[in-house]
This record gives structure tokens, sequence and C-alpha cells, in this order.
């Protein structure tokens, strides 16, 4: 009897403090099981779609699905899963979803179809809106995609469209900000100037080129700072994709600083094409544009001709590139001798094979880094490979 008694008492304290959990309670069952059960319940599946290194997961998992209110909402509506993306069955689930952001939030029926679906960190209130949207027809984003292409081009629903379609990260946004900007007459007013702002990704847009073209409006409303990075950015970031692609990197360069730089494009794109050569690791074609920037485009100081010798005598072994090396850090002495382009210009009379040259400026060299203070030991060291040619 005393057993029972308890193990009676055992099951009433377990059995009272599951029912006073609160918070979202997850389904851990598989998931097609947990599809027959929305069937079956006729509810939508609510899953979190996180990785164990997500910052914003874990302080949803602990701040927000613990919300009493959360767990209420979400518990009596949905059937509600946490899905780890990078193990399991949650690998296949974020290809086939596309999640590509965490946390993705997800409401999906019981055929496996999306009806809603958001990314980010999202606190209590803001979890229960997004609740309410998913239950909506008239919010959610399939019951939006439907009346999209049914052919509803009402400029207040792609308005709205675009908003949602942009929090659900999957890029498909830009196509209906485009579509709503077809209706509008001007853009320039203080509603389609953030929007075009807010939604502007691609620099062979005409968003991005309408930015471009009005940069002082947008400039007075959102700060000449934040509009030219925004511009700059654009601008990179297509430019390394192009490059992760293996496509032609100074071309889309020269294009778009075209476009965006139309006074300066044809230096800044000269100067783009001898980095970009230098950087690749392409010595003969950084060499070639190299020589062309310096021809067409005079150094404007000592350090600009002494940077590019140098590299010239780390990089390359042709002769005849090394002897225009040789001249450019000959004149960047001229402009201005010091330590460093004597050690530079001692350097390429070195791999040139010219001793005596060699011998006589680098000694200038060192008297110049004794005179200032300068660190010379590697100095030191190419006086003695000279002595020993």
């Amino acid at each position: 009897m005393k057993k029972i008694i308890i193990l009676s008492a055992f099951t009433l304290f377990i059995g009272t403090n599951a029912f006073a959990q609160s918070g979202i309670q997850f389904n851990h069952a598989p998931w097609e099981e947990v599809l027959a059960q929305a069937q079956k319940e006729n509810k939508l599946i609510f899953v979190d779609a996180y990785t164990t290194w997500c910052a914003p997961c874990k302080k949803m998992s602990k701040v927000v699905f613990t919300h009493e209110k959360v767990g209420e909402f979400y518990n009596t509506r949905f059937i509600n899963v946490k899905m780890d993306m990078e193990e399991g069955e949650g690998i296949a689930l974020s290809k086939k979803y596309h999640v590509m952001a965490f946390p993705t939030l997800l409401f999906i029926d019981d055929k496996g179809d999306i009806i809603h679906r958001k990314v980010g960190y999202h606190n209590p209130e803001e979890m229960l809106a997004l609740g309410d949207a998913a239950l909506d027809p008239n919010k959610q984003l399939a019951s939006l995609d439907s009346r999209y292409s049914e052919g509803n081009r009402d400029p207040e629903f792609l308005y709205n469209y675009t908003l949602a379609r942009f929090d659900a990260m999957d890029g498909s946004h830009v196509a209906i900000a485009e579509a709503y900007l077809d209706t509008q007459k001007d853009w320039g007013t203080e509603k389609n100037l953030g929007f075009i702002y807010r939604f502007v990704e691609d620099p062979d847009s005409k968003m991005f080129d309408y930015m471009v073209e009005n940069q002082p409006a947008f400039e007075e409303k959102f700060g000449e700072r934040a509009v030219v990075g925004k511009i700059q950015n654009l601008v990179q970031a297509r430019i390394y994709e192009t490059e992760e692609q293996g496509g032609d990197v100074v071309e889309v360069a020269a294009r778009l600083f075209g476009k965006v730089y139309p006074e300066e494009a044809e230096l800044m794109v000269s100067h783009f094409r001898m980095m970009y050569y230098r950087q690749a690791g392409e010595t003969d074609k950084y060499a070639k544009a190299a020589i062309a920037h310096f021809d067409k485009y005079p150094a404007r100081n000592w350090d600009e001709l002494n940077e590019v010798a140098w590299s010239f005598y780390e990089k390359i072994d042709n002769k005849k590139y090394l002897k225009q090396a040789l001249k450019w850090s000959k004149t960047s002495v001229e402009m201005e001798s010091n330590y460093y382009n004597n050690d530079t210009l001692a350097s390429l009379y070195f791999k040139l094979g010219k001793k005596r040259k060699a011998l006589k400026t680098v000694e200038k060299a060192i008297a110049f880094a004794k005179e200032s203070g300068e660190d010379y030991s590697l100095t030191e060291e190419l006086l003695e490979k000279i002595k020993e040619m």
C-alpha cells in the first residue's frame, strides 16, 4: 500500500509539472508522422528551422518559445516542430524549402507545401503576429502567391506582397518590387524612394539605375554615406559573384564603373584591371596592365610607384618588365628619396645583375634607415647577397 501511495504521489507530481510547463511544446516524431498528424488534426505545422551555431536561434529557444502566451497560442493552433537543418531529416527539408538563413520560421500544410514563412529573430509579440498571419488567408504567403499568379496587379497589393516576400528571404521579392514600380508614374515620391532604397539588390536593374541617376535625392533622404556605401556594396557584390562563377570580372567592373562613376570610369577600370590580375597571380597580364596604366595615368606620388616597382621585384622574372620597374623605382627616388624606395631600387638592381649599382644603392638605403630609425635587418641580408654576386 505504501508503494502504491508513493507511486501515485510521484505520478501526480510529474503530471502537475507537465501541465504547468509553459511555452511551445515541440513534436519530435519523424516528418512523415508529423504530416499525418497535421492531416488528422487539420492543423498547420510550424517549423523552427535552426542550426546549433545560430545565436538568434538559441535566443528564441530560451526567451520566445518558452513564453507562456506564445506557448498557449502555438500549442492550440499548430503542430510544432523544431528541426536542425544540418542534421538528419533537416538536411533534406532545408534543400526542399530553400532555407538559407537562420532561424527560418516555416508554416507548412499537411501536403508538405509552404503556406507562410519568415526569417530572423522574433520577439514574443512578433511571434504571435506571425502566427496570426499564417492562419489568415489574406496574409498567408501562399494566398498572396495565388493572387499574384491570378493577375492581381493592384499597387497596394504589390507593395505589401513585396514586403512579405522580402521577409521570406528567398530572393523572390525583386520581381514583385519591379512589378510594383511598373504601376508607378512617379518613382520619386517619398514612399517610392524608400521602397527602392530598401529593395534594390541588382546593379543591372532599373531600380539601381534610377538610384544612381537620382543619387542626390536618395542622399538627401538617407544620407550621403549610406547611399554611396549601398551603391559600392552592390557593385562589389556583383564583381565577387562574377569571379566565383568564373565570369569576366574585368568586363563586369568596366560596365558597372561606367554606370556609377562615368567621369572616372576609365581610370578606375585601368587601376582595377591591374590590381585584379596582381591578386589573381596572373603575372604576365598584371605586368602588361600595370605598364599600360602608368603610361596613361602617371603616378601621383613616390609611394604609388614604389609599390608597383616592389611588386614587380617580388612577382616577376621577365627582364623586360623588370627594366620597366627599374624606371619606376628611379622616378620614385627622384620624387622623394628615402629608405623604402632606395631599398626597392637596390633590390631591382640586384635582380637584374647590376652589382655595382645595387651595392651603392643598398648602402644608401641603410644610411636612410639608420637616420630615421627604421628596421633594416632585411636590407642587410640583401647587402650580403649583393656582395656574394
